[in-house]
């Protein structure tokens, strides 16, 4: 099944986070444009022609987020956003952080 047609389940607080191995086989399945951050987060810069395009692309990240339960962190300036995804509950990267990217990167298709 690919990571589109899956959702976000719930986490309980104190699991275990992805390791390495597994981040890289995830990292295949999405936009080569995410990068990994640290080794506990990826992350991914959308660019925009203008305010009110960065802002269409922001709330429908937020409905996304809201439908998944798994809100990521976005820095949003004049033409750009960057998406930040990690799965605070762990500390790390699970796979409800491919599955969000996955998805977010079909918004901009």
């Amino acid at each position: 099944m690919s990571l589109a047609d899956k959702n976000c389940t719930p986490c309980e607080e104190g699991g275990d986070p992805m390791d390495s191995k597994h981040v890289e086989e995830y990292l295949d399945k999405v936009n080569t444009d995410w990068e990994l951050m640290n080794g506990k987060k990826i992350f991914r810069s959308f660019d925009f022609a203008d305010y009110e395009e960065v802002m269409k692309f922001v709330n429908k990240v937020a409905d996304l987020a809201d439908q998944e339960g798994h809100h990521p962190d976005m820095h949003v300036s004049y033409d750009e956003v960057v998406v930040e995804i990690w799965t605070h509950a762990v500390g790390g990267l699970t796979e409800n952080d491919f599955i969000l990217a996955k998805k977010i990167d079909s918004i901009t298709q």
